[in-house]
């Protein structure tokens, strides 16, 4: 089976790498090179780099791909219905559908504190996430999982269950019962406020690590716990313009 993938960020980039290794994929349609980094420089998306690496022709444009099967994986634009119709796209999602519908499924997981997600693979419609599903597995998250190690979990899921779904993809109709929406993230959504329960800070932490990054003032906190006091206790943070240490090391360097 021809297939081409559509993806830009850095997950989409680990489920096209682990799809190639056992399929033939012939393209991958991703977002033009965009500012990316502390410095903006002009760069390409995390999944053209490794299609580029491993040797898969990229393109940017829809109307040139050539497959009958297309697999969206953080792909970061909607597909128009003309193209959904020229091919069966399905899309790689890393929540257990209908919960977090939408653009942060995995951060917004973590942040209300979640123990359990996973990936469902539906076929892309019009409608947000909200196509027939193909194949669905679950798995827990664990207590300091952060959305980094949830993505590497989702990929691996991912790559078995599509060699399932590419076999025989046979599609059920998705509850509407249970619809909850994962908003993309904001910068309010980074900032911590001491404030609030400390559990409930520590899960956003995990939430934007380590790819984001949660801010308590002018510092990016990377790593965190509730303390044996019940008070919320950064471990590693990056202060402005300066490299990620242990909080320890940083409270040393201002003495």
């Amino acid at each position: 089976m021809r297939l081409a993938v559509a993806a830009t960020a850095p997950f989409g980039a680990d489920v096209l790498e682990r799809l190639a290794s056992t399929h033939d994929v012939v393209q991958l349609l991703t977002r033009p090179d965009a500012p990316r980094g502390r410095g903006r420089k002009v760069a390409p998306s995390p999944a053209k780099v490794s299609a580029e690496r491993i040797g898969i022709p990229v393109t940017h444009e829809l109307g040139e791909l050539h497959a009958d099967t297309v697999i969206v994986c953080a792909y970061g634009l909607l597909i128009p219905e003309s193209a959904l119709e020229r091919a069966l796209w399905l899309n790689v999602h890393p929540s257990l559908l209908p919960r977090w519908r939408g653009a942060a499924p995995v951060e917004r997981a973590l942040m209300v504190g979640d123990t359990e997600t996973g990936v469902t693979i539906h076929e892309t419609i019009k409608e947000l996430d909200a196509g027939p599903i193909a194949a669905q597995e679950a798995f827990p998250i664990g207590p300091e999982d952060d959305a980094g190690a949830v993505y590497a979990r989702s990929a691996a899921v991912a790559a078995w269950l599509l060699d399932a779904v590419l076999a025989h993809t046979e599609l059920t109709l998705q509850a509407e019962e249970g619809v909850t929406y994962a908003e993309k993230i904001t910068p309010a959504d980074r900032i911590l406020d001491p404030t609030r329960p400390a559990l409930e800070l520590v899960n956003r932490v995990r939430a934007l690590s380590p790819h984001i990054g949660a801010r308590l003032g002018d510092l990016i906190v990377w790593k965190a716990r509730v303390a044996e006091d019940g008070s919320f206790e950064p471990l590693e943070v990056q202060p402005a313009g300066g490299r990620r240490m242990t909080y320890d090391a940083y409270l040393r360097g201002r003495r």
